[in-house]
């Protein structure tokens, strides 16, 4: 053994690997994403992490973002190290090739979701991972999808950042269809849509004065039309009167729709303190047909957008014929988690989902000891019982940094009278139960 060569243990860069406290709060908001996609109806699908690389590349994602696979050496008979397969960056790409696939076989409108890792080929940097949770929830149509379903996402969204305790959080909702009308008022049409929308993209990012300046040099717009185009598009809540002044088809059908995802909303019973229609919501992404959803938390702005999505009018057009619109949303949880722990909006304190450490205070005692935390267990409390041979003092010192709630305390004394000592560790105060009663103190010193 003197001789065997250490290998220095390093991370990779953009592969989080977290601590057991951060990964408890990962696993507490993973349960609440899941218990609300499945309160609204949407049904788990998981596809491989893997694909064919001409599946991935067929939406035009860049080569570049996906990292292939391949064997360390080709095997003799076995054809070339490198396989035609890859890992998916995204959740997208999977549910439109599932969805060709499975179509005679699923029901529509289908509802799903998928909480998966995927894999990116960028470069690490402000909360960004090569590696990264991705939950996505889709409702997919054929041939026609309700607008109500484009009100039914950000309402998902609302009961999830409620329920996880973020502090304030804005769902910013867009029609695509308004902004293209408007771009279409300024005599920009065709290819050059895509490439001005990106512009816009960036408003929040650099500031109007910036883009202004890029509608100018890039989009080809006067002083006087980015003016006008940026004035439309910041702080415009009069749907109607914006309808009537840019009288072209494209407005009038993006806003009905956006007055159509409003009052869904208000039905639907989500706070209008939490959502709200802003014009300037873009989105880069060129799939994006209608609705378009953007989340920000109001008191931490810095933070970035935390859950973003949209509608579609058709997911899987390039392996099908047939028409399949949709709309969804996506929550990029680990850099989610990363920036609430970073400011503090959410803390990993306890390093052990157990609630209870009964000690082992008496080793002739093991015994009881044993039996009283199969008791607690088998009512549902987490219960760890500590059977290293350490003095009670340790074991309590034990308890408090790994963040139990509670400790249990037998002694001689306490077994012979059939009672436990109960040690709230926060606060430090202790009290004496009767054994049998043991779930029902505990329970309730626990709520």
């Amino acid at each position: 053994m003197a001789d065997q060569k250490i290998v220095k243990p390093q991370p990779l860069s953009g592969f989080p690997e977290w601590l057991p406290a951060e990964k408890l709060v990962e696993t507490r908001l993973l349960d609440i994403i899941r218990r609300n996609f499945e309160l609204f109806g949407f049904a788990p699908i998981e596809t491989p992490a893997v694909e064919r690389k001409d599946i991935l590349l067929a939406k035009g994602v860049e080569a570049k973002e996906i990292y292939a696979l391949s064997r360390l050496a080709a095997e003799q008979g076995a054809g070339p190290a490198e396989t035609d397969m890859a890992l998916h960056f995204d959740l997208t790409v999977p549910l439109a090739r599932y969805v060709a696939q499975h179509f005679g076989r699923l029901v529509f409108p289908f509802r799903r979701y998928q909480i998966q890792k995927v894999w990116r080929g960028e470069r690490p940097q402000a909360g960004r991972y090569r590696e990264f949770y991705q939950c996505d929830i889709d409702i997919v149509g054929t041939d026609h999808l309700s607008i109500l379903a484009d009100a039914e996402i950000p309402s998902v969204i609302n009961a999830i950042f409620t329920e996880i305790g973020i502090g304030r959080f804005l769902i910013r909702i867009n029609n695509r269809k308004v902004l293209q009308g408007l771009l279409q008022a300024e005599g920009i049409e065709g290819d050059r849509v895509v490439s001005t929308l990106r512009i816009l993209d960036a408003l929040e990012k650099i500031g109007r004065e910036k883009v202004a300046a890029n509608l100018a040099d890039e989009a080809g717009l006067t002083p006087t039309a980015a003016d006008r185009l940026l004035g439309r598009i910041d702080g415009t809540t009069d749907l109607d009167g914006l309808a009537e002044e840019v009288d072209l088809p494209l407005v009038s059908e993006g806003v009905a729709e956006l007055q159509a995802v409003r009052a869904g909303l208000m039905a639907l019973d989500v706070p209008e303190e939490n959502w709200t229609v802003d014009l300037s919501i873009a989105r880069g992404l060129d799939y994006y047909t209608g609705t378009v959803y953007e989340t920000r938390l109001v008191d931490h702005p810095s933070i970035g957008s935390i859950c973003s999505g949209g509608r579609y009018d058709n997911l899987a057009h390039t392996f099908t014929k047939q028409s399949l619109p949709g709309v969804g949303i996506s929550i990029g949880l680990t850099r989610l988690l990363a920036r609430l722990l970073e400011a503090g909006i959410l803390t990993a304190e306890r390093s052990t989902p157990a609630q209870v450490l009964m000690t082992v205070m008496d080793r002739s005692l093991l015994g009881q000891c044993l039996s009283l935390a199969s008791r607690l267990r088998a009512a549902g409390i987490a219960t760890e019982v500590f059977t290293e041979k350490k003095k009670l003092g340790q074991q309590l010192k034990y308890a408090d940094q790994r963040g139990f709630a509670l400790a249990l305390v037998l002694g001689e004394d306490e077994a012979a009278a059939g009672k436990v000592q109960v040690k709230a560790l926060a606060s430090g105060e202790q009290s004496l139960c009767d054994q049998d009663a043991i779930v029902e103190t505990v329970r309730a010193l626990l709520d």
